[in-house]
């Protein structure tokens, strides 16, 4: 992980930053609560895995290389342990990573200075479960599984950590920097494992599994569409202009629509409740998208359509209503919640209301213009608060790897058969931490 990569400052703050008062006194925004940020995100479950010994009784033929494979497994155990540890935070679960990561690479990357593969790749099995998939295991004996396996639970852990910090009543502009940070890192590690990793395997992923490319891409997308949601926020909360919230809040939509279509092709029976995540967090950001849109038509004098597209705000905020509906009746793997009484979307659907109310008066009392039958044409591009993911890199090989220990280890004798552990290690299912919501959260973060 390059330096300054999970600990970078978001450059879009820099354009969505507050003015100090009129006084000219300076003013500590870091840590004020952002009135208009909460957020509700749905989250597949984590991925479980059988313990993996390392125990190369035979193969290991100094005490220095078991030294290593007793030091790698410790270190994937703590990393396991962090995934459910309420505790846990960013800078935690980075030196965890860095220290299982650099040394599973001791049993991928050449050590011998050749271009063969290494020695010690295939000599352990892995059995991974799958997100989308229940109890279901998949076993490799391939280090690169475990690797691309435990990266992208390092990526869900980002995208649960920023579900606990955006779910809160109160969320500091420092929060929410954390909040916007750690879903960039995710879809960079997702994007990661598609672009660097999954070719590597031997065996190619199953259809629908997690290290298929369609599962991966709606992960990268739906992480940069929660990550522009929290740049809404941010404008909103800063009283930025209402095309700019307008044109973000169309981009994220879009954003919804893609990661949804992508799924189009799996089946449904994993994927549904998924889907229905996707298709109300569309609905409900063309809601805010129309909206906007028409505060700012209204701001060029144009009242009638600024009415007709709030009443299109208001037909998709109603579609979002009855999807959140659906959502929470789906069966599937994800969040137990209820959406439709969450603080986020109730905001609004009261501000939308409100909103084409005041049009109305004006257009009843000063600007006597016919409402259009059709819906304005939505064709905005946002200047600022694109979201991209960020990217990730392996920390280095760990500096315990010399070509000493690597010729340390002798696979021609074969790992000796330890009677006492003869019975194979079964995968327990992850048990999340079940966090009460908030005051007037209304659902469950998982």
């Amino acid at each position: 992980i390059t330096s300054g990569g999970w600990g970078q400052q978001p450059e879009f703050w820099r354009h969505f930053r507050r003015v100090g008062p009129a006084d000219g006194v300076r003013a500590d925004w870091s840590r004020r609560p952002v009135a208009a940020m909460t957020h509700w995100f749905h989250r597949n479950p984590l991925k479980a895995t059988a313990p993996a010994s390392f125990n190369l009784y035979g193969v290991a033929t100094t005490g220095a290389a078991a030294k290593a494979c007793s030091d790698m497994r410790s270190a994937r155990m703590k990393l396991l342990e962090l995934f459910t540890d309420v505790n846990c935070n960013v800078e935690i679960m980075k030196t965890a990573v860095d220290a299982y990561f650099s040394l599973l690479q001791g049993f991928i990357t050449s050590l011998d200075g050749t271009t063969q593969e290494n020695k010690l790749r295939f000599i352990q099995n892995f059995k991974w479960t799958d997100t989308l998939h229940g109890n279901t295991v998949s076993a490799q004996q391939d280090a690169i599984f475990d690797l691309v396996s435990m990266e992208f639970n390092v990526a869900l852990w980002h995208t649960k950590h920023a579900s606990r910090l955006s779910g809160k009543e109160d969320v500091s502009v420092d929060e929410a920097k954390d909040v916007h940070r750690s879903l960039k890192t995710a879809a960079g590690i997702f994007k990661h494992i598609k672009d660097n990793e999954v070719s590597r395997l031997v065996t190619a992923p199953e259809k629908g599994k997690d290290l298929e490319s369609r599962v991966l891409d709606t992960y990268i997308i739906q992480c940069q569409a929660e990550a522009q949601e929290v740049t809404i926020a941010r404008a909103i909360e800063l009283k930025h202009n209402s095309g700019l919230i307008a044109a973000l809040a169309y981009e994220t939509a879009n954003f919804y629509q893609k990661a949804d279509h992508t799924l189009t092709t799996l089946d449904p029976s994993y994927t549904a409740k998924w889907r229905k995540y996707l298709q109300l967090k569309n609905s409900f950001y063309l809601a805010y998208a129309y909206c906007y849109h028409g505060q700012t038509l209204l701001a060029s004098d144009k009242c009638g359509e600024a009415i007709r597209s709030l009443q299109e705000a208001e037909k998709h905020y109603s579609k979002a209503e009855a999807l959140c509906k659906e959502y929470r009746q789906t069966k599937g793997p994800g969040t137990t919640a209820k959406p439709s009484e969450h603080l986020f979307f109730t905001k609004l659907g009261a501000y939308i209301r409100n909103t084409l109310e005041k049009c109305q008066r004006e257009n009843g009392f000063i600007y006597f213009q016919k409402v259009p039958p059709e819906a304005p044409q939505l064709e905005l591009k946002a200047s600022y608060g694109l979201v991209e993911p960020q990217v990730f890199e392996l920390p280095a090989l760990g500096e315990v790897w010399t070509k000493d220990l690597y010729a340390a280890f002798d696979i021609t004798q074969g790992p000796k058969d330890d009677k006492a552990k003869v019975k194979e290690e079964e995968v327990t299912p992850v048990k999340e931490p079940d966090l009460k919501p908030q005051k007037d959260i209304g659902c469950l973060i998982s």
